[in-house]
C-alpha cells in the first residue's frame, strides 16, 4: 500500500495501552507503600517504571523485598475483585497487525509472575503474541531501552527503525525514543494527558492501540 510505514515489529505497553486494569496497579503501589509508613503522594510518578524500584524509592531503602511481595498480594486480590480485560479493539489490532506479517511484543514494567496471571485472565498465552518481555528479564526497566531491544532479540528483528513501539505514558515514550525506533506513538487509553504526552519526545499520537493498524498500513492521522 502507498505510504505504508514499514515497521516488522510493534511493541506495547500492557497495563493502559493493551489492557483495562482500571488502575489498580497504582492502587496496590500506593496502598503497599502507605502499609509500609511511606508517602504515596509521587505514585503517578512511577507509571510504566519498574514496580520493585517503584515502592524502593517511595520508601527510601533499597531492600524491599518484603514490600514488594505485599505488593503482589494486594494486586492479586485487586484483580481478582475487577478483573482486567483487553481494551475495546485491542485483540482485533493485534491480530490484523500479525495477519500482515507484523511481528507483535508486550513489554512491561510487571515482573514475570504478575504478567502470567494477566495472561492466563485475558487468554493471551498462546496465539496471540510473538514475545512477552517483562522488567526482570532485563537490567534496568523504562525509560531504559532494554526491554524494546529484548523483544526486537526474541522476534529476530534487527532494524530498530522498522519497529514501532506504542504506550500511555511519558516513559514509554522515552523508552522508545531512546531505543532508537522509528515511531513512538503515545495513546490515550491511559491515564496521562494528550498534553503530558505531547511533552515528551513522540511521532504520534493516538486515541488507542486499535489505531495503531492504520497508521502501519499507511491510513494516516489527523
Amino acid at each position: 500500500m502507498n505510504g505504508a510505514m514499514k515497521v516488522d515489529l510493534v511493541v506495547l505497553d500492557i497495563a493502559g495501552t493493551t489492557v483495562e486494569e482500571h488502575g489498580l496497579v497504582y492502587r496496590a503501589l500506593a496502598d503497599t507503600v502507605v502499609a509500609a509508613g511511606g508517602s504515596a503522594r509521587n505514585v503517578g510518578e512511577w507509571m510504566g517504571a519498574d514496580k520493585y524500584e517503584a515502592i524502593s524509592s517511595m520508601l527510601g531503602k533499597s531492600e524491599v523485598d518484603a514490600e514488594f511481595q505485599d505488593f503482589h498480594e494486594r494486586l492479586a486480590k485487586y484483580y481478582a475483585e475487577t478483573p482486567p480485560a483487553p481494551i475495546p479493539g485491542v485483540p482485533e489490532a493485534l491480530a490484523r497487525l500479525r495477519s500482515n506479517g507484523v511481528k507483535v511484543a508486550l513489554t512491561t514494567g510487571f515482573d514475570r509472575p504478575v504478567v502470567d496471571g494477566l495472561l492466563d485472565v485475558l487468554g493471551w498465552r498462546e496465539g496471540v503474541l510473538d514475545a512477552v518481555v517483562c522488567v526482570d528479564d532485563v537490567r534496568a526497566g523504562r525509560p531504559a531501552p532494554y526491554m524494546i531491544h529484548r523483544a526486537m532479540e526474541l522476534t529476530g528483528v534487527r532494524d530498530v527503525r522498522r519497529v514501532l513501539t506504542a504506550g500511555d505514558t511519558t516513559r514509554d515514550l522515552q523508552a522508545g525514543t531512546n531505543a532508537g525506533a522509528g515511531f513512538v506513538v503515545g495513546v490515550l487509553s491511559g491515564s496521562q494527558t494528550a498534553e503530558e504526552l505531547g511533552a515528551v519526545r513522540h511521532t504520534h499520537l493516538l486515541e488507542s492501540v486499535a489505531g495503531v493498524p492504520g497508521l502501519v498500513e499507511g491510513g494516516g492521522v489527523a
